[in-house]
């Protein structure tokens, strides 16, 4: 895959004294975590390689098409090297295509596929239908503090159930839970990167100072 001059400079947090933290750039919105995680302080490298991984802290796997993040782990080697990252205990946080890539079960999956594991959670691939049901909405996530988080909802996965190990961050007015944490794994069905919502990304570089 070649790395464009655009994407080398998300690669930096130039001048940045924070954390390393990854962002898994196989596909989906990774530039815009990118930036997020930028400007909160932290270095970012950008992550397609075994190599790439070794080198940082934490990582974030962001929306996409989790399917076709599943493929592209594997042709680049990087499956096995993340699985054994978040068994080693690597703080990983992942949004929307993430949070499925980071569950253990996965309904209405494609056929063949497979998710990195880690949160002990039941996840439902595309809960929320098809990209033209999208929606946005407030969510209270006393964890953060503060006023209410504005979350955007976009073909996004839904946690079904959770383990005993899996403790559940925020749920719709429903009670459907769309964000959730387990130790150094953290994940939300929500795109925070997309809606201005910072808190859950300094929250998770907390975590990785943290560790």
């Amino acid at each position: 895959m070649t790395t464009t001059l655009r994407e080398e400079s998300l690669d930096a947090g130039s001048g940045a004294t924070g954390p390393r933290v990854g962002v898994l750039a196989l596909q989906g919105d990774f530039r815009e975590h990118a930036r997020v995680l930028a400007g909160l302080g932290a270095r970012v490298t950008l992550v397609r390689r075994p190599a790439e991984l070794a080198e940082v802290d934490g990582l974030v796997i962001p929306g996409g098409e989790s399917s076709v993040i599943d493929k592209l782990a594997r042709t680049f080697g990087l499956a096995e090297p993340l699985i054994a990252a978040i068994r080693g205990g690597m703080p990983v946080y992942g949004t929307c295509a993430g949070l499925i890539m980071l569950a253990d079960t996965v309904l209405d999956a494609s056929p063949g596929q497979r998710s990195f594991g880690g949160l002990d959670i039941v996840v439902r691939r595309n809960a929320f239908g098809s990209q033209n049901q999208s929606f946005e909405t407030e969510l209270d996530v006393p964890e953060l503090g503060g006023a209410p988080v504005h979350a955007a909802f976009i073909r996004g996965p839904v946690v079904e159930s959770l383990g005993p190990l899996a403790t559940p961050l925020a749920a719709l007015a429903d009670g459907r839970v769309v964000a959730v944490r387990q130790g150094a794994l953290l994940g939300t069905s929500f795109h925070p990167e997309i809606t201005g919502e910072h808190r859950f990304h300094e929250y998770f570089l907390g975590m990785v100072r943290a560790r």
